[in-house]
């Protein structure tokens, strides 16, 4: 037992399990917004090496940024696949890809403009830059082994030269004359030269080539103004690379996205939407599709299944494997073709079937690399072999978020109730940490947006919702996908348009009373909150509800759909689909559209009583930003409920910025802890938790008998000890003081008012003293041992240069060279340096907080060893000597 203890606090000493010791079932904010994930996965072309990307948090440039990573799938060390981190810095990488060769890796980089293209040798070296580009680049891709497709533009007209040369910055809006036309161009990376592809005079927004790099596929915009009324269309051209012959295709399908050639390019594959208003490209369901090369007939695929793709689709030789809408979760499948249509075969994946998403497929079809999670389990990233109907069982490619498989994750599950119309909505319901069955608690709504989103039965937490950390606070939380929602079926997304709020209405509120009627919800402690579409439907809930929601914390929000025709990015086409029409449309009887005015909460906004937060960027084109100012002043104006609104410069529809996800995360949940739970924030926002004042009133809360520091024991004053951790040793809060050892040693004399200073003693009296108290205390009481002060001198080492040791006494960095002669000046100093107890702040040790670890005198450890320093000793950073140059003290352990 004992051995088991001192290997308890060498553990607690170390960096990576204090972690684990404090609270470890607590989400925090940084928590949820630094999860990792594998992104912009690859296989390099003999499948045996893997490049992605993760995002990591740079704070001083308060944004996130992207790495690269290569994994090496026939290298281990410890059982795990050899990952290497290539790019590092303050700047993101982004659009990498293997060289044919599998050799190097080519990328795109933020710094420097983001104009030059990089690549980098996976033998080792420095990134070098291939070639710069004036106008820039963007989506580069392998023509053939020494030819890159790319897209840009041919640069500033002289109209644009001129007005930046007047700091003109005038927008025309939609203007065509300036509208910036990117087209297709291909870098020889041997001679150089850059060549043009495309000629059309209209922008390339997209485009995808074939494996051999024979073909092409390339669309266009249809107008500068086709992102607000979807006029005109895209079109789009399939090119022979070899003759330069063009072809316009896909006509009259539904946005078509998701274009890739067959392997032997006989066809190519793409996705459409189908839905009952094309004009607008109104929400739909997406289907997939075959376009035949050699006569351009394009045939729809039988999917076999009613609620088409959800999660898209990959070609693998001539097939495809799709990702299926399968309501709160997805189907995976793949499709073969044959000579007289495509087979289905659902993968078998056992207990991740319905929770997978492919990230990568090797150019062999042989391996794949996929994503597993649920909505109560961390992502987690496998390579796997495939032969088309089953993926393997796999081996993790990467071990990701190990931080956070320490936190404790709430119990979830995929629920059903009637919504509108006696049709089945589903949702996620989160439990509260140590739920009880049969009690009743708050329950929060987590609204997706869209609206034609969906919520999985997926690991979802980010900064705009975090069910974590509401659960871990004791409440419910449900992310219900009302109608209107993707991944349901056509008729279920569809069945909001000219119908808006109405069934979301209903599906939310059944949601609601369904968990009130089952027990498991209290009626009067519910909340709502939401983004976007998440937002209008939290307005809207308290505005036909207000005696029901306690809090909501709406985020870019519609609440007058009279101005939005006008001022969101895509107004026209989506007002036209739910709404049914322009604002001015005749309609009724009327001169006006009144589905606009009734459908807008800002003119029944006099009913809302619920305690309200609004978060609007400044920069927000997909909700006008005036939104947000629109919905606060009228709660301020009309003063029924309390209301707080956050604007945030310079962001647009999501927030970027990490002190916005930030302030946004923090701000709400203390309006849900005030307003929800009852839990105001009571926090001095003039009291600075590290201040000088912070440290006295700390110090006011320990142990004292009198002015003196310590505790009684049969009637002698002893030092206190605090408790490191479960089942572990205790340690001294302070040194032994002159007071408490006094009460040993009658004889020990200090100077007046130095009861609290540390005692000065030798070894043997240490010793003595000790075996005093063990008697006093009928517990064995020593000096800690050889490990557990190493492990005491390594923190105090980090901390002695900001307490009580010669480097304070310096007052600046002061150097090994300089601290002999600094000395001759410390003895001209008549008094003492030593100091009371507790004079500098505190050194976490374990879960405890312990004071003068690092300064004021240095410590007898057992077997003649010591650690520490005191006030005249110099803390070197480059050398790891123990101080005790004028004095000793010493410092309790307790079993």
């Amino acid at each position: 037992m004992r051995q088991f203890l001192l290997c308890s606090l060498l553990s607690l000493l170390c960096t990576c399990v204090l972690a684990q010791s404090e609270k470890a079932t607590d989400w925090t904010v940084d928590d949820i917004l630094n999860t990792e994930y594998m992104r912009s996965v690859q296989f390099s072309p003999d499948g045996e090496m893997v490049l992605w990307s993760k995002r990591r948090a740079v704070t001083k440039k308060d944004r996130f940024v992207s790495d690269l990573y290569l994994t090496r799938l026939t290298e281990k060390k410890d059982g795990k696949f050899r990952t290497h981190r290539l790019t590092q810095g303050d700047e993101s990488t982004y659009s990498a890809f293997f060289s044919k060769d599998g050799e190097y890796v080519y990328f795109l980089s933020s710094r420097e403009k983001g104009n030059k293209l990089w690549r980098m040798s996976l033998y080792g070296g420095e990134p070098e830059q291939v070639h710069e580009f004036k106008n820039g680049i963007s989506s580069p891709r392998w023509i053939d082994s020494t030819t890159l497709a790319f897209v840009s533009y041919e640069g500033k007209d002289l109209v644009q030269q001129e007005l930046e040369k007047k700091k003109d910055n005038v927008v025309v809006v939609e203007d065509t004359a300036s509208w910036r036309i990117n087209r297709l161009y291909q870098l020889d990376l041997k001679t150089k030269k850059v060549s043009r592809i495309t000629k059309d005079e209209k922008p390339v927004s997209g485009y995808t080539l074939s494996k051999d790099g024979s073909m092409m596929a390339y669309w266009l915009a249809g107008s500068p103004h086709q992102a607000a009324d979807a006029q005109p269309k895209t079109t789009y051209f399939v090119r022979d690379m070899k003759s330069g012959d063009t072809r316009q295709i896909l006509v009259g399908y539904q946005t078509p996205r998701g274009l890739q050639f067959t392997d032997d390019n006989a066809g190519l594959y793409f996705m459409a939407v189908s839905s009952s208003d094309p004009e607008w490209d109104g929400a739909g369901m997406s289907e997939v599709y075959y376009l035949d090369l050699n006569d351009y007939s394009i045939d729809k695929v039988d999917l076999d299944w009613a609620l088409g793709v959800g999660g898209g689709m990959t070609v693998m030789g001539d097939g495809f494997y799709a990702s299926l809408a399968n309501r709160a979760t997805r189907r995976e499948a793949y499709y073969r073709k044959t000579a007289s249509g495509w087979t289905k075969t659902e993968l078998a994946l056992g207990d991740k079937k319905d929770h997978v998403s492919l990230l990568a497929v090797s150019d062999d079809h042989q391996r794949v690399i996929f994503e597993h999670s649920v909505s109560s389990q961390l992502p987690r990233f496998y390579v796997a072999k495939f032969d088309g109907a089953t993926f393997s069982e796999g081996e993790e490619v990467v071990q990701l978020n190990t931080k956070l498989k320490k936190k404790r994750i709430t119990k979830s599950e995929v629920v059903e109730w009637k919504g509108w119309n006696d049709e089945m909505v589903t949702g996620i319901l989160y439990y509260p940490e140590d739920y009880e069955e049969g009690r009743a608690y708050p329950l929060m709504l987590s609204i997706h947006g869209g609206p034609s989103g969906v919520d999985l039965d997926r690991w979802s937490e980010r900064w705009s919702t975090y069910p974590q950390m509401l659960a871990q606070r004791g409440s419910f939380v449900l992310k219900p996908n009302y109608h209107g929602s993707s991944n349901h079926g056509q008729a279920f997304v569809e069945s909001i348009k000219k119908n808006y709020y109405d069934p979301e209405m209903e599906d939310i509120m059944n949601g609601v009373n369904w968990l009130i009627e089952r027990g498991m919800v209290h009626r009067d402690s519910i909340g709502t909150m939401g983004w976007s579409n998440g937002a209008i439907l939290t307005t809207m809930l308290t505005v036909r509800y207000p005696e029901v929601f306690k809090v909501a914390c709406p985020g870019a929000g519609d609440v007058n759909w009279t101005s939005d025709y006008g001022t969101c990015r895509f107004g026209v086409s989506f007002d036209q689909s739910y709404f049914g029409g322009a604002p001015w449309d005749n309609i009724g009887g009327k001169t006006y559209n009144e589905n606009y005015i009734l459908k807008s909460p800002l003119f029944e906004l006099e009913r809302v009583t619920t305690p309200t937060i609004i978060f609007h960027g400044s920069e927000d084109r997909a909700v006008p930003r005036d939104q947000g100012w629109e919905y606060y002043r009228a709660l301020q104006q009309i003063e029924k409920a309390p209301v707080r609104f956050l604007w945030f410069p310079g962001q647009p529809h999501g927030l970027g910025k990490i002190t916005h996800q930030q302030r946004k995360m923090n701000e709400e949940l203390r309006w849900i802890d005030t307003y929800l739970f009852g839990k105001p924030d009571t926090k001095n926002r003039a009291f600075k938790k590290d201040s000088p004042l912070a440290m006295v009133l700390a110090k006011d809360t320990l142990a004292r008998v009198g002015d003196l520091f310590g505790v009684q024991a049969k009637g002698k004053l002893v030092p206190e000890v605090v408790s490191l951790g479960k089942d572990t040793i205790a340690l001294g809060r302070f040194e032994v003081t002159n007071a408490q050892y006094a009460a040993y040693d009658r004889e020990h004399r200090y100077g007046t008012n130095a009861g609290n200073h540390p005692a000065r003693v030798t070894r043997p009296q240490a010793k003595m003293y000790l075996d005093w108290l063990s008697k006093q205390l009928g517990k064995t009481a020593r000096l800690p041992n050889a490990k557990e002060a190493a492990a005491l001198h390594k923190k105090a080492r980090t901390t002695g240069p900001k307490e009580n040791t010669l480097n304070y006494w310096a007052g600046y960095a002061i150097t090994v060279d300089e601290v002999p002669e600094f000395r001759t000046k410390m003895e001209e100093v008549k008094t003492t340096l030593f100091k009371a107890a507790g004079s500098f702040a505190p050194t976490k040790v374990g879960k405890a907080n312990v004071y003068d670890l690092g300064g004021n005198v240095a410590e007898y450890a057992q077997e003649g060893g010591s650690y520490g320093y005191g006030a005249y000793d110099f803390v070197d950073p480059s050398a790891d000597a123990k101080g005790g140059m004028k004095a000793m003290g010493f410092r309790v352990v307790i079993e």
